[in-house]
């Protein structure tokens, strides 16, 4: 037996990561870990419905944005307020790419990462 456990996102402005991802998606810290010589520190984010987690990763060192390659990752969320989420997303301007006739839509993170959202059927 094995199950999903995590998924990470380096992310270079910590702080700015989990506000983006509190008021997006409502995702909030559930556990940390800071390095002893403040060299990084690890932020699990979770959904309170599932125990999956969203592990982004600050490093004090990296100063340059990551780079994403095409972009053809990315994490998916399911959600039973679609409509809700989507005038969220449109508020804040963060939707970069729309699909109406699959019915979902891409959100980005502040450092590029994009999200999927789905509608619950």
């Amino acid at each position: 037996m094995i199950e999903f456990a995590h998924f990470n996102f380096n992310v270079l402005d910590l702080e700015k990561s989990l506000k983006f991802y509190k008021d997006a998606l409502g995702l909030e810290p559930v556990r940390e870990k800071e390095a002893s010589d403040g060299s990084f520190k690890l932020v699990y984010l979770g959904d309170k419905r599932t125990a999956f987690q969203l592990e982004l990763t600050w490093l004090r060192d990296r100063k340059e944005p990551y780079n994403l390659g095409d972009e053809e990752f990315h994490l998916a969320f399911v959600t039973d307020e679609y409509d809700a989420f989507y005038e969220r997303h449109k508020e804040m301007g963060c939707i970069v790419f729309e699909n109406p006739s699959m019915g979902i839509y891409f959100i980005t993170d502040p450092d590029g990462y994009w999200i999927e959202i789905v509608p619950a059927k």
